[in-house]
C-alpha cells in the first residue's frame, strides 16, 4: 500500500535507511506519556519532544537526511531553500557542520527569533516577500542565477524520510499509540510519518489512525483533499504551518494515508502553547502545539484513544510568547478588564477600589475616559485591568459591583 502511493520514493525503508544515515547527528527526543493532559482530554497523550532537538525543530532530520545523498560539488557549491524559520536552522546547522555554504529566503514576517537562530548556525538569511510562497519563488529564482542546489523544506521524498524518523521512534518508545495527530504545513512530517504507521500496522496486523491539524486560517492541504475552494491567508500563531500551496508530492502520500484533517481556531492554538508551558514546562510554537489543539477542540473524536503528538517546533518569540499566556489568562478569567462607568465626582474612583479590596481582587493598571465617551460631560468611564484567582472570583465581583449601582462590562479579547 505504501509502496504504490508513493512509487516507491517514500516507503518505511527508505525512511529506516534515513534513520541509520542521519545516526546520532541529531537528537533521539523523549516520547512521554503526560498524565494529566490525558485527564484533561479523555484520551491517553503521548509527546513527542522534538522541541529538544539542539536547533529547537524536528525539521534538521529531513535537511541532514538530504543533504547527506547530495553530489558533492553540489555541496561544495552551496545549497538554497525558502523557509518560515525552522527547515532553514535545520540546514543551516547541518550544512555548517559538513562545511557546505547555505542560503535561506524566508519571508518578512518571519518571528526575529528564527531569523537570529538561524544566522547564529551559520545561514545566510535574505527576507523576501510577506509569506512562504514570495520566499519560495525568489528563492528559486537565486537557484537558477547562482547555480546552488534548492533543498525542499516539505515537496521532496528524502526530506519526507528524514521526518519519518520521528514516527520510527515514537512507534519503538510508545508501541500502544494507535492515533497519530500530526501538523501539517508543507505536508512532509505527516507524509513520513503515515507512511510508517500505515507500514507498521499492515505489518502488525492493527489500525493506526492518522489525522493531520491545520490552523483554520491555512486550511490548504485540507481544501486539496476534500476537493474544496476555501480562504487561505492571514496572521497565524502556528507561522510554521501557515503554508498556502503545498507540496505536489506530499498532497499524494497525504491522499492515500492520511485518514482525517481537522482544522482548529487561533484560539486553541493558543490554549495549547499555554497548557504545554504551564503543564509540561515546555515551550512550543504554534505549529507545536497544533496537535494538541486539534485533541482538545474535538475531545469526543478522539476519547479513549492511544494519541502520539508531536511537539514540532519550539521557536516562538518571547514576546509573543507573553502575550499568548497573558492571553490564556484573560481567557481563563484570571486577568480582566472591567469597564465601569461613574460619576465625576471627588471620591467616586476611591469607593469602586473598596469594592475591589474587599473581594480581595487585584488591581493591575486604571484608566479614565472623559473626553471621548457617550456619556453626559459628568459622567466617566474607567477601565480597570485586574488580576483574580479564578472566574468565579471574578464574577464575584462583577456581581458585587453592579449590587451597588455600577454599570460593569468586560472589555473582551479578539
Amino acid at each position: 500500500m505504501t509502496d504504490s502511493a508513493t512509487d516507491n520514493a517514500l516507503t518505511i525503508d527508505t525512511i529506516r535507511d534515513a534513520a541509520a544515515r542521519i545516526g546520532d547527528a541529531v537528537v533521539h527526543t523523549p516520547t512521554l506519556f503526560s498524565k494529566t493532559l490525558s485527564q484533561m482530554t479523555g484520551a491517553n497523550i503521548w509527546l513527542k519532544f522534538e522541541n529538544q532537538q539542539f536547533t529547537a525543530a524536528y525539521k534538521e532530520r529531513g535537511a541532514l537526511n538530504k543533504l547527506l545523498q547530495l553530489d558533492p560539488a553540489d555541496l561544495k557549491r552551496g545549497v538554497i531553500t525558502a523557509s518560515a524559520g525552522n527547515h532553514s536552522q535545520g540546514l543551516s546547522y547541518h550544512g555548517t557542520r559538513l562545511g557546505v555554504p547555505v542560503t535561506i529566503v524566508m519571508p518578512r514576517t518571519t518571528p526575529t527569533v528564527k531569523v537570529m537562530q538561524t544566522e547564529s548556525v551559520g545561514g545566510k538569511v535574505l527576507l523576501e516577500g510577506e509569506n512562504f510562497d514570495e520566499a519560495y519563488a525568489h528563492a528559486r529564482k537565486l537557484e537558477a542565477e547562482l547555480g546552488l542546489t534548492f533543498v525542499h523544506p516539505f515537496d521532496d521524498p528524502d526530506v519526507a524520510a528524514g521526518q519519518g524518523t520521528v514516527a520510527l521512534e515514537m512507534f519503538a518508545d510508545a508501541p500502544e499509540i494507535d492515533t497519530l495527530v500530526v501538523p501539517i504545513g508543507g505536508g512532509g512530517l505527516i507524509s513520513g510519518m503515515a507512511t510508517v504507521a500505515k507500514a507498521l500496522a499492515e505489518q502488525e496486523d492493527r489500525a493506526i489512525e492518522v489525522v493531520g491539524v491545520q490552523a483554520r486560517l491555512y486550511p490548504s492541504m485540507y481544501a486539496c483533499t476534500k476537493g474544496k475552494e476555501m480562504p487561505i491567508g492571514g496572521d497565524s500563531l502556528a507561522e510554521g504551518i501557515a503554508v498556502k500551496e503545498p507540496g505536489q508530492f506530499t498532497r499524494k502520500v497525504v491522499a492515500q494515508l492520511v485518514d482525517d484533517i481537522v482544522l482548529v481556531d487561533e484560539p486553541h492554538l493558543e490554549t495549547a502553547v499555554a497548557l504545554l508551558l504551564q503543564i509540561e514546562k515546555t515551550v512550543v510554537e504554534g505549529a507545536g502545539a497544533a496537535g494538541l489543539a486539534a485533541v482538545l477542540a474535538n475531545k469526543d473524536r478522539f476519547a479513549g484513544r492511544n494519541i502520539g503528538l508531536v511537539l514540532c517546533g519550539g521557536n516562538i518569540d518571547t514576546r509573543l510568547l507573553a502575550n499568548v499566556l497573558l492571553r490564556d489568562l484573560a481567557r481563563s478569567g484570571r486577568l480582566a478588564r472591567l469597564r465601569i462607568t461613574l460619576q465625576d465626582r471627588p471620591g467616586s474612583l476611591m469607593k469602586v477600589m473598596h469594592e475591589f479590596a474587599e473581594a480581595n481582587v487585584n488591581i493591575l493598571e486604571i484608566s479614565h475616559q472623559r473626553i471621548f465617551t457617550n456619556l453626559p460631560a459628568k459622567g466617566l468611564v474607567t477601565d480597570i485591568e485586574c488580576e483574580a484567582r479564578d472566574s468565579v472570583q471574578l464574577e464575584a465581583l462583577v456581581a458585587r459591583l453592579t449590587a451597588e449601582g455600577y454599570t460593569v462590562s468586560h472589555v473582551e479579547l479578539n
